[in-house]
């Protein structure tokens, strides 16, 4: 099972480094903030000299030879990202599951219960019981083949926001159960 991410997703561009280094201005090297898109893996990573990265850029970040990442610097917490990082965060993680929709529609079309009184379509935010059995119902009869189709046969409001919405709460760590992401 593959365990790194080979794509990002740049949530801030830091030309000076952070502002918190304890080094002299010019000792920095400047870094990005990345959420990877298949683990939703929050990296600081230092770019190769001479480049730029722009707000929802996507870059190869994998193994094999970079063109615009010199190195990974390290993993993450949501609590380290930037102030611009964190408004972006929410625009990436939907850009990534309007781009897995596929993925994301059979998790709606697969979830089980956590527990015997919860379901995991529950920890969405948005979906309590009423959404829950209308979903379990609609998928019985036929399962979901986009967020559209789903949005239209049980009124749910945007699927795709309210799973971005899930995942921000736990990349936050807002959350004792993890759906979408690993933890740190």
């Amino acid at each position: 099972m593959k365990k790194y991410e080979d794509r990002g997703i740049v949530l801030d561009f830091l030309p000076q480094g952070r502002s918190d280094d304890p080094r002299p201005i010019h000792l920095r090297e400047p870094i990005a903030q990345i959420m990877g898109d298949t683990f939703f893996t929050l990296l600081e990573v230092v770019p190769r000299e001479g480049v730029t990265f722009a707000p929802l850029e996507s870059v190869f970040i994998g193994k094999e030879k970079r063109d615009k990442v010199d190195r990974i610097r390290h993993r993450i917490g949501y609590e380290e990202l930037t102030a611009n990082a964190k408004i972006e965060l929410e625009n990436a993680v939907e850009k990534i599951v309007l781009n897995k929709e596929k993925w994301f529609i059979n998790f709606f079309n697969t979830a089980q219960p956590i527990t015997p009184r919860m379901h995991a379509l529950e920890l969405i935010p948005g979906i309590g019981k009423k959404y829950m059995w209308d979903i379990l119902d609609g998928r019985e009869k036929k399962p979901f083949s986009s967020f559209e189709e789903m949005q239209s046969r049980v009124n749910l409001p945007s699927p795709s926001r309210l799973i971005a919405k899930r995942i921000i709460e736990e990349l936050s760590g807002e959350s004792k159960y993890r759906l979408f992401t690993r933890a740190s």
